[in-house]
Parts: structure tokens; sequence; C-alpha cells
């Protein structure tokens, strides 16, 4: 009887502890400290303000009773966060460490518009974390270089990554007179109505740019 009562009473405190963890009852420091975890930077470099306050959101998210992704956000960092001024608007974009990109990809579109509503006036735009491997690779002890790591492939996932969930349907180049190249990404039609898409092709275009130095127009394609 009295392991059971002690069993019990342990059950309890730990329940008391939980609810505390989460409640908005907590101290300022300690969800702080706990929204922390949601940020790994590389050799402990210190997170920006900005990056602090993106892991706040998500850490908030994250233990909201009525969150229907929680779950999901358990295993989810960040890595980097920055503000982008596009037009009228402003592009936030988050970076994710590639190891938790496919988790990331499950929840996409429905984290955009969660966050988007913390960061009101705000486009969201997620991009995996990718390494570049130059042509020097085999300096760096490496027999062959993976297609993914190519500066071709990368730029091409950092397109993907930045429409999503919306999908490319298609793709053309456009060589204009003095050389420049310039692509027309083609998205799915289906999407046209859904999460401001629309609204977000100069964002796309200006993010793609900035992070590739590409030029890219994104328009629907016929359904």
């Amino acid at each position: 009887e009295a392991c059971k009562s002690v069993a019990i009473l342990a059950q309890a405190t730990l329940a008391r502890i939980y609810k505390l963890l989460v409640s908005d009852q907590q101290p300022q420091h300690l969800k702080m400290l706990n929204a922390r975890k949601k940020i790994l930077k590389e050799k402990g470099a210190a997170p920006s303000p900005l990056e602090e306050e993106v892991a706040k959101a998500l850490f908030d998210i994250e233990v909201s009773p009525s969150s229907d992704i929680k779950a999901d956000l358990r295993d989810i960092v960040i890595c980097n966060a920055q503000d982008f001024e596009v037009k009228n608007r402003t592009a936030l974009i988050i970076h994710f460490p590639f190891r938790v990109w496919k988790n990331v990809q499950k929840i996409q579109g429905r984290l955009i518009r969660e966050l988007e509503k913390k960061f009101s006036k705000k486009h969201v735009i997620f991009v995996a974390n990718r390494t570049i491997l130059d042509k020097n690779f085999r300096r760096k002890g490496l027999k062959i270089r993976p297609r993914s790591r190519t500066l071709t492939s990368v730029h091409e996932s950092i397109l993907e990554d930045i429409v999503g969930p919306t999908e490319i349907f298609g793709k053309r180049t456009r060589i204009s007179v003095d050389g420049t190249k310039i692509m027309k990404i083609y998205l799915d039609p289906k999407d046209k109505d859904k999460n401001d898409v629309e609204a977000k092709m100069s964002t796309f275009s200006a993010v793609y740019k900035k992070l590739t130095n590409k030029e890219a127009v994104f328009i629907f394609a016929e359904a």
C-alpha cells in the first residue's frame, strides 16, 4: 500500500511539473530556456533575437493543447532565421537542418500557416540546410561527389523548398539577348487558391535570387 501511495504521489508531482512547463504561468526565463532547445546553431554560436523569436513561436505551437501538429514538431529544430525585404512585404526565411527536413515537409503547409499568424504581414519561407561540394571534393577525402551535393542539384532543391508545399509542374529556361538566363517555374494550378500562394509569387522570386543569385519567374500552369 505504501509503495502504491508513493507511486501515485510521484505521478501527480510529474503531472504538475509538466502542466507548469506547458502553461502560460511558466516564468518567462524558463519559457525562453525551453524555446532555445528548438535552435541548433553551428559550433555553439549564439542565436539572433529573430531566431529566438521563431524558436519561441515553434515551442508555443508545440505545447498548445489545440495544436494538431504538436507531435510532429517535437523533433523539429531550426538552424537559421532571417528577414528579407521584398517590395512591400517582409519574407521570413527559416532554415532547418537537413536531418529534420522530412519531418518539416510532412507539416509544411500547416506550420507555415501557424507561423504566419504569429508573424503577421510576413511571408514565411522554409528551406533545408544543404552543403554544396565543389569540384575539389577529393581533397576532403571523398572518392565520389553525390549528385545531391552538386551546385545544380542543391539549387533545384532550394527551388522546391521555397514553393513548398506547392508542387512544381514544369520548368523552362529563357535566354535573353544579353545572355542572361531566366527560369520560368510553372506551379501546380490546383494550389492557386491555397495559402495566398498567388500573392507570394514575387516573394518566391526574390528569395530564390537571394539564395542562389539566379533569376526565376513563378507562374501557375494552365489547368
